[in-house]
């Protein structure tokens, strides 16, 4: 590969503490290196009075699997309002609220993202989602299996199996569906609405297995620890979009006791009873719980205002809110002995109470952590809103009287009564580079990732100052993806395949004879089909390269 040198730009690079020094970055062979000054190059890039960051890392976005086909499918109208623009580049592709595979890498580049992570791949489907990450262009990837909810996990819990054989079953999926990580959505509560238990709360049993979500949670999390996984238990927690859901939240976080735990879509999981309506923010008691507990880190899903899709593994939830679809559509799904689904169309409305209510309370909860390492930028797309949003959100995170003059446009009681009026924060382009770039690559133990070092991935986003955040985040000057120039004035120039991030977890063997015996007998799959080798998970990717992320502590996989 070719060597490069950008010249003159302004680094914000804060996992090397660089806030704004003005210097070269050098690139060789897909990798940041120092240059000598004098050294020829095959290009140089004058980025002077630029910004430079690493490329942006979404940690929690649906792009690939079976809801996200679904959802697709529910919205062909978005499909056809929403066409590729005239660029020789781009194989047709379309949408905005669930943009197909190759619309979602050519929009996310686009941006300056170089890498995004699907939060939600049942082990059932985990090929399929392999397959549709694979087809998205530029963009490396990776995805968080779903336990928690599947018969067995809940079986052994009921039974009182010994802890270790539920951490090698733990184990053992993960690698054996290639994954980054591991998601619980709804602790035992997607199961519990099979056996048409429409609630289920952190410390109330299963109507069947009789285990709480507060055990699901407990176990997952030390299985986590133990095998050594990067990556906090990533939690949706129970009765999402629930009023008075702040106490399920805060019983969560205690449930972890004191071990590593990442809350998603926390926005949806912040909400009080006060008030007239018996509906109110809970962001400040949010916010001062993560505050007081270093082990806890959060994504927001901020809602932004317009049409999109819900896809959830919360069938639970998700039949709930089927009445409020928009259009009047859903789909709800049962994933064998494995997960759920449920997805319901959405349009956000800037005069409704409720919704503006959940527009104040992502950003309050935004800007009251204190901590910008432990709180991740997401719409939880497309569930608060699609993708492409996140220039906005970050100029409504950097510019208090452009947040003031959007919340006065809201429905009037959120506008004069929200917490939002009095917070008087703005995010730093430092804080920016955490939340989307140094936060993401250190929570899922990407060491080489979200920073500009040297010896680090030369995945590279160039902007052009601009006091208008928005119009400086959606189109970066240049975007390089392993030191291939993939993006120039916000136009696509280059679409390479990225790579696949996955975990190789150590578990005893044994645990597969159980596996095995208990796939005969409830699955249809057959067990010899069950893993997902490297040749396989390289043919899913699209040739792409293979991402082996080490371990913490123990080692991976002899």
């Amino acid at each position: 590969m070719s060597t490069l040198r950008l010249k003159g730009g302004r680094i914000i690079d804060p996992a090397n503490g660089i806030d704004g020094e003005v210097r070269d970055i050098g690139v060789r062979d897909g990798r940041i290196v120092a240059l000598h000054p004098a050294e020829k190059v095959d290009r140089e890039f004058d980025v002077s009075g630029m910004v430079v960051m690493a490329g942006g890392i979404d940690m929690h976005t649906h792009i690939g699997g079976g809801k996200v086909n679904l959802a697709r499918m529910l919205l062909p109208e978005d499909h056809r309002a929403n066409r590729a623009p005239d660029n020789p580049l781009e194989l047709a592709s379309a949408g905005c609220c669930t943009p197909g595979t190759l619309a979602t890498g050519y929009r996310y580049a686009e941006m300056g993202y170089t890498a995004a992570f699907e939060p939600a791949m049942a082990p059932s489907n985990a090929r399929h989602a392999h397959m549709e990450m694979g087809d998205t262009p530029i963009l490396d990837h990776g995805a968080y299996v779903m336990l928690g909810n599947d018969e067995l996990m809940l079986r052994m819990l009921a039974e009182g199996q010994d802890f270790e054989r539920i951490r090698d079953y733990v184990g053992w999926t993960i690698h054996a569906t290639r994954a980054m990580g591991v998601k619980v959505v709804n602790p035992g509560g997607i199961s519990a609405f099979k056996f048409n238990q429409r609630k289920l709360d952190v410390d109330e049993d299963h109507t069947h297995w009789r285990i709480t979500p507060r055990q699901v949670v407990q176990t997952l999390a030390r299985a986590l620890t133990e095998l050594g996984i990067p990556h906090p238990l990533h939690i949706h927690a129970s009765n999402l979009g629930v009023p008075g859901n702040i106490g399920s939240t805060l019983a969560t976080i205690a449930a972890l006791e004191g071990l590593r735990g990442h809350l998603t879509h926390v926005q949806f999981h912040a909400y009080g009873t006060e008030g007239a309506r018996k509906f109110s923010s809970a962001a400040r008691e949010l916010a001062e719980a993560v505050n007081a507990n270093p082990n806890v880190s959060i994504d927001v899903g901020q809602i932004t205002f317009g049409q999109t899709v819900t896809a959830s593994g919360d069938t639970m939830r998700q039949h709930a809110n089927a009445d409020l679809g928009s259009p009047r559509k859903w789909i709800g799904a049962d994933i064998e002995c494995d997960a759920g689904c449920g997805i319901v169309p959405f349009r956000y409305r800037e005069e409704s109470f409720v919704n503006a209510l959940q527009w104040a309370i992502g950003l309050e909860l935004f800007l009251l952590v204190d901590d910008p390492w432990r709180v991740v930028l997401t719409t939880d797309h497309p569930n608060g809103g699609p993708f492409t949003s996140y220039p906005h959100l970050i100029r409504l995170l950097m510019d208090k009287s452009f947040r003031d003059e959007q919340l006065a446009k809201l429905h009037p009681e959120v506008a004069v009564n929200a917490l939002l009026r009095g917070i008087g924060r703005e995010l730093s382009l430092n804080e920016i580079a955490i939340m989307t770039r140094a936060a993401p690559a250190r929570l899922l133990g990407l060491a080489d990732r979200g920073q500009l070092g040297e010896g680090a991935a030369a995945d590279i986003a160039v902007y052009r100052e601009d006091p208008d955040r928005e119009a400086m985040f959606t189109t970066p000057e240049y975007v390089f993806k392993d030191g291939e120039l993939v993006v120039q004035r916000g136009r696509l120039v280059a679409t390479p395949v990225g790579g696949t991030h996955f975990l190789e977890p150590e578990f005893d063997p044994a645990i597969e004879r159980m596996l095995a015996k208990y796939a005969d007998e409830h699955l249809a799959t057959a067990w010899r089909h069950a893993a997902i080798g490297r040749d396989e998970l390289c043919a899913c990717a699209n040739g792409g390269r293979l991402l082996a992320c080490p371990l913490h502590g123990r080692g991976g996989r002899k």
